[in-house]
């Protein structure tokens, strides 16, 4: 189980999740200090040690909440968690560097959008304010953090949507299944998001070289 969660997409995205709120709850360190240390460089954004540390106790205190006792050392060693959780830093602000250079801002009415239709806020088909407040405030967060993290999403949402519009999937990618068109959707439906996650492996290592990422993988050791 463990192997398929490292390698699948899911896997990426949940911790990727866990980041976004990092630092939506607790915003970028400051770099000025001359105590600062720095473990990867995206460009001109730099990642601190000290934020590296927040979103990990972040992804191992979520991993306990699911997994309770079986979470233990050995899992989080399968897992690789220190490692994939400094990947998911870097590849969201590689994503939100390319976002921003090539001008995919998120505008106020489309957050706003997001959250109107978001079903958990609506009663009797209609948006209610108290409701999206309360909800909020039994998850420990404000509406400015909430909008935070969904700007950031939005962005990270348009660049993917931009590399899955490259991909699609033909005839020649799907082994025949003797006409069962069920069996044909499914497969058709798992070639994609193959193709999908390597398209957007390709884009982001490619974002990556051109970003001149640097990574100090020792200084979380």
């Amino acid at each position: 189980m463990l192997e398929g969660m490292r390698k699948h997409a899911k896997y990426f995205y949940f911790l990727f999740f866990i980041v976004i709120l990092s630092f939506v709850f607790w915003g970028v360190g400051p770099l000025d200090k001359p105590t600062s240390v720095v473990v990867a460089e995206i460009g001109n954004d730099k990642v601190t040690v000290e934020e590296f540390w927040r979103a990990y106790d972040n992804a191992r205190n979520t991993y306990r909440e699911i997994f309770r006792d079986q979470f233990n050392e050995e899992m989080e060693k399968q897992l690789n968690l220190k490692e994939a959780v400094l990947d998911s830093i870097i590849e969201e602000r590689v994503l939100l560097a390319i976002a921003s250079d090539m001008g995919m801002a998120v505008a106020d009415a489309e957050v706003q959008e997001m959250i109107v239709n978001d079903q958990r806020f609506r009663r009797d088909g209609a948006f209610k304010k108290e409701v999206y407040f309360r909800t909020l405030e039994l998850n420990r967060m404000s509406p400015d953090q909430y909008e935070r993290m969904l700007r950031r999403q939005l962005a990270l949402d348009k660049v993917k949507r931009l590399v899955w519009a490259s991909v699609d999937v033909t005839p020649l990618d799907v082994p025949s299944t003797g006409g069962d068109d069920q069996k044909t959707a499914q497969m058709q439906r798992s070639v994609l998001a193959a193709k999908r996650d390597a398209a957007m492996k390709s884009f982001t290592d490619a974002a990556r070289a051109s970003l001149q990422v640097k990574v100090y993988r020792d200084r979380i050791s």
